[in-house]
């Protein structure tokens, strides 16, 4: 059924298909023409992202443990050029997980930003290895779960821990009267406090709807179902105790990559690609199908360029990015 195309002004596949990106062609491929991964023509652009645009520029300029700027400096001092967003990044633009250069950076995360008590990732090395065990953050442990699953390591024992801490240790509260105790939560109010913090909440979500169907375990099926019920009660981007009031403003304005931000339509591609579509969902949908010009692109309103080792797109022009995962919500939405 094409009933999403309806909601488009026009249709920006051809745009979406131009050689100059074959990251976005090949998910435009693969995601909205629903072509196969042994189809010849997507093999081909798979192999593409590797050579041209943004991919090989960021590896270009990675060292040779698999990190990029100083070691110890994989997340807080060198935002957002450190390993952990270069890890990000990468898994955003479809880079292959085989490739050496990326699986170095994976092996790079895993010994020096898990934590090994725990299995969550820190922001901060541990002085006997691993990451600082009081450092351990939500959003960092989904974003790098998600990022190694899309890289192949769904079955290996450290993603596998990851994936572990986010079904033991992620809330979804919403406002209680008692912030919670113990380790993790006395150690970081603001993730956890008497309400949890959106990102953590939507950067678990994203890595546990990674999983797919058939290996997600009771545990992270619970976790999930917590995850969308609370992101259903706020409309996604409503404040629960008063829906007539956003949650945050800069959510409306739509970026990428996000890193550890998060908005609208992100959380709306995650909670359709968890096959949800559901009425509490359509106020964001209808921003979502708001936001497109004439010529049925979306625009990139929000940017960390210039923070980043290579640029992304531009601010205020029409972006592919935006534009393709908009269409991934709407084809999910209303198919």
């Amino acid at each position: 059924m094409d009933d999403w195309r309806s909601k488009l002004k026009a249709d920006p596949t051809q745009w979406l298909l131009e050689e100059d990106n074959p990251s976005v062609r090949y998910f435009t491929l693969t995601d909205i023409l629903e072509r196969s991964e042994r189809d010849p023509e997507v093999k081909e652009t798979r192999r593409e992202i590797m050579k041209i645009g943004v991919v090989p520029k960021i590896l270009s300029k990675q060292k040779n443990a698999g990190n990029w700027e100083a070691p110890e400096n994989f997340y807080i001092r060198s935002k957002y050029k450190g390993t952990v967003w270069q890890l990000i990044i990468l898994a955003e633009l479809g880079a292959d997980g085989k490739d050496q250069r990326i699986r170095k950076a994976c092996e790079f995360i895993l010994d020096n930003s898990q934590d090994r008590a725990s299995g969550g990732f820190s922001y901060l090395r541990a002085e006997t290895g691993g990451g600082w065990h009081n450092g351990v953050l939500p959003c960092l442990t989904g974003n790098m779960v998600w990022s190694l699953i899309r890289f192949g390591y769904l079955e290996d024992p450290r993603v596998q821990r990851g994936i572990n801490w986010i079904a033991a240790y992620q809330r979804f509260d919403d406002g209680i009267e008692e912030a919670p105790e113990g380790w993790p939560y006395d150690k970081r109010k603001g993730c956890w406090g008497k309400h949890s913090c959106h990102m953590g909440v939507v950067k678990a979500l994203k890595a546990l709807a990674e999983i797919p169907v058939n290996k997600r375990s009771e545990d992270v099926n619970d976790t999930i179902g917590k995850g969308v019920e609370y992101m259903l009660e706020h409309h996604i981007y409503k404040r629960s105790h008063d829906l007539s009031r956003v949650s945050k403003p800069s959510w409306l304005r739509f970026g990428f990559p996000l890193m550890w931000q998060t908005d609208v339509l992100e959380i709306s591609g995650i909670l359709t690609k968890l096959g949800l579509k559901e009425e509490r969902m359509q106020e964001a949908v209808d921003l979502v199908v708001s936001k497109q010009d004439d010529h049925g692109r979306w625009k990139l309103e929000s940017t960390f360029n210039g923070r980043f080792q290579v640029n992304i797109e531009q601010k205020g022009k029409p972006s592919k990015w935006i534009t393709l995962n908009a269409l991934k919500v709407l084809k999910r939405f209303y198919s």
